[in-house]
């Protein structure tokens, strides 16, 4: 078994087409109705007022943080909706304490049994599928009533059948899965969107 890249490229545009060729068989790797549920799950919380909260480490860290920009600014400028967005990963100073005093496992698990209530939607992001935090913060939310969206690579590890709907991109480059992760985002916020443009007149004229 080989991982991209499996031989040495000594012209970065000839790299750029092949990662470019396996981010186009990646992305079309994903559940067309996976994404439909997804949108679906996400429509429906923000029709209620209910939270969505998103999560994951490192690079997937800042595609949760990003997904509250892509809600709060993007889906909301110039629509009827209004989502309601908090990304765990975003507050660096309860996230060291609770690893520094609890454990790493309970990093994102810990404020979803304050926060979290049924209804509410928890997007957990991991290439792996398989950290601890993410995978408890999947068990968490469903204790609570929660639904929940994961979004995965690799094998898709215990995120893939944990969540209610997996967006699962079969790859096996972080960099790959991880920017077909943050379209995935781009794509739900920017769809919600246009669900709900105030004016019909503004397709075609308004910036996404």
């Amino acid at each position: 078994m080989t991982f991209f890249p499996d031989h040495r490229f000594d012209d970065a545009a000839s790299f750029l087409d092949a990662y470019a060729e396996r981010v186009g068989r990646a992305h079309a790797s994903v559940d067309r109705g996976a994404i439909r549920a997804a949108a679906g799950l996400l429509g429906e919380a923000v029709a209620r007022g209910s939270m969505l909260y998103s999560c994951g480490n490192g690079g997937s860290a800042a595609i949760a943080n990003h997904l509250v920009c892509d809600c709060l600014k993007g889906a909301a400028n110039g629509s009827t909706i209004r989502p309601r967005v908090y990304s765990l990963s975003s507050a660096s100073e309860l996230m060291s304490a609770i690893v520094n005093d609890i454990g790493v496992e309970e990093v994102f698990a810990l404020p979803l049994r304050s926060l979290g209530l049924a209804d509410d939607v928890l997007i957990a992001i991991s290439s792996s599928g398989a950290s601890a935090n993410i995978v408890r913060a999947l068990e968490v939310a469903a204790e609570r009533g929660m639904r929940t969206i994961a979004m995965t690579g690799f094998d898709g590890g215990a995120a893939r059948r944990l969540a209610d709907v997996c967006l699962h991109v079969e790859a096996d480059n972080y960099g790959v899965v991880e920017d077909v992760h943050q379209s995935l985002m781009h794509v739900l916020a920017q769809y919600l969107r246009q669900t709900a443009l105030r004016d019909p007149a503004d397709f075609g004229k308004v910036r996404f």
